[in-house]
């Protein structure tokens, strides 16, 4: 079992031998399966031309809320689809669809990620590939996420101003790997003893080359670069 974080997936397997109480350590590639399959999505995006985010960061960051706005201002210019990751409930997925999102939840149950297989299910059904974006809502959660590729084009980290400056450095899988990292909820700024600056120089020392956005979803600061963005894909 995964010490981090529970999950039943783990990159070694452990065996007791009872008869003479020796452990027997097994190395497995348990992402080789996962890989093979992400690389088979990745070529079914190319194909079709979607462009796909793949959306990390820890609970409460604001991923859904960012959406929501996206939806609200994007829907009219590109055609957006999302799949919203969580453990139990649709409750995300229902606050999309009421924005007018082209929605569908993907429950996991006990395992903390989404994984290539998930998304592989989707392809050619839900996900029609007359998308111009696939926007995957991954669980919160910032370790097993930035393990697992799904097939995507861009791996999006989302940081909120009310974590602190140095999540990047303590869980720097995760901000590394990304191409883009969001910093949301900057309207709280003026009532958090937060640093925009501390908080991007901790970036930089784990991603130097990522780009950088900070916004508020809800006052709408930002959010054009962040549209920009995504119309540029």
């Amino acid at each position: 079992m995964c010490e981090d974080c529970g999950c039943q997936e783990a990159n070694e397997k452990h065996f007791h031998d009872s008869s003479n109480s020796r452990t027997v350590e097994i190395e497995t590639n348990v992402l080789k399966e996962n890989n093979h399959l992400a690389h088979h999505n990745h070529h079914w995006f190319h194909d079709n031309n979607v462009k796909v985010l793949n959306m990390m960061s820890s609970p409460g960051t604001g991923k859904t809320a960012l959406l929501e706005k996206t939806i609200n201002t994007l829907s009219d210019e590109k055609k957006i689809t999302i799949l919203v990751g969580d453990q139990q409930t649709d409750h995300d997925a229902e606050r999309l669809l009421n924005s007018g999102g082209n929605v569908k939840q993907i429950n996991t149950h006990s395992s903390c990620h989404l994984d290539a297989r998930m998304i592989s299910r989707e392809l050619g059904g839900f996900v029609s590939g007359e998308e111009d974006i696939l926007v995957i809502e991954n669980i919160g959660n910032l370790v097993c996420p930035a393990a697992f590729d799904l097939g995507e084009n861009i791996k999006v980290a989302l940081l909120s101003t009310t974590e602190g400056e140095d999540k990047p450095v303590k869980y720097p899988v995760l901000f590394n790997k990304a191409n883009l990292i969001i910093i949301t909820k900057i309207d709280l700024m003026p009532h958090l003893d937060w640093s925009l600056e501390k908080t991007k120089n901790y970036i930089r020392q784990v991603n130097p080359n990522a780009k950088i956005i900070a916004l508020s979803a809800k006052s709408g600061e930002g959010m054009n670069e962040w549209v920009d963005y995504l119309k540029g894909l």
